[in-house]
């Protein structure tokens, strides 16, 4: 169903007053403040913290892991000695003897590998254990800020929201009534302007936005309401102070 056609004065009413109802949503938006992005950031963080721990927690896995391998690494090898010695009480020439005497060395040499290995891990073992405790208090904290912060927003959308739905509805029923192409200017203008501010009254002769001075004659054409006219310096909608 086609809109019905506006005057230039009525579609001046219809912007001015779809202004003042997004600067009112915006308004109970601000009332959040920094919160939203504080809470992203938090969260973000905590998460970060909880992969952290998943890492330190591997590490921790590969450290034991290690650590019991070269310990089992060094028993086999005290088993060995303990069979190579028992072995050179039978042999029969100083050859087998001494090549039995050879394998001790080598599994003497296992023994201080392993030792050296079980030492390496066990320091960072202990290592990793105090950053699992580090990280996983600094989480319990970061987790009780976050939820403190996340309570408060909560609070703050819940005491905002009713009215904030009711202005989105009244927004949505204004939009109506303006023609698809003014009402994309109206938007584009609305994200471009640092305080959302599209529509603008002339205030001392200047602009309401920019506070650019607004020429006599362009003054005069704006209070005809006879055509749309915006500020040559912003680009803002301008209308006379009495609408």
């Amino acid at each position: 169903m086609a809109k019905k056609e506006l005057t230039v004065e009525d579609k001046l009413r219809a912007l001015y007053e779809l202004q003042q109802v997004d600067s009112k949503i915006d308004n109970l938006r601000t009332l959040a403040g920094e919160l939203p992005q504080e809470v992203k950031d938090m969260a973000d963080e905590v998460e970060g913290l909880k992969t952290r721990l998943t890492n330190i927690e591997n590490d921790i896995k590969e450290c034991e892991t290690q650590i019991s391998d070269h310990r089992v690494r060094t028993e086999n090898a005290n088993a060995s000695i303990s069979r190579y010695k028992e072995q050179q009480n039978s042999v029969r020439n100083n050859r087998e003897f001494d090549n039995l005497n050879k394998e001790i060395e080598y599994q003497e040499l296992e023994i201080e590998a392993s030792q050296r290995k079980i030492k390496h891990f066990s320091a960072e073992l202990e290592e990793r254990l105090q950053e699992k405790a580090a990280t996983t208090k600094t989480i319990e904290e970061r987790t009780v800020d976050l939820n403190q912060k996340r309570s408060e927003l909560d609070q703050i959308l819940a005491e905002t929201k009713a009215e904030t739905e009711a202005l989105m509805l009244k927004a949505t029923d204004i939009s109506k009534k303006i023609d698809e192409r003014l009402l994309t200017a109206f938007n584009r203008i609305r994200k471009n302007a640092h305080n959302g501010l599209a529509v603008v009254k002339v205030e001392r002769d200047s602009c309401g936005g920019c506070h650019a001075k607004i020429p006599a004659q362009r003054q005069l054409d704006i209070r005809t309401r006879k055509k749309i006219i915006v500020c040559e310096f912003c680009g803002r909608i301008l209308v006379d102070p009495e609408m």
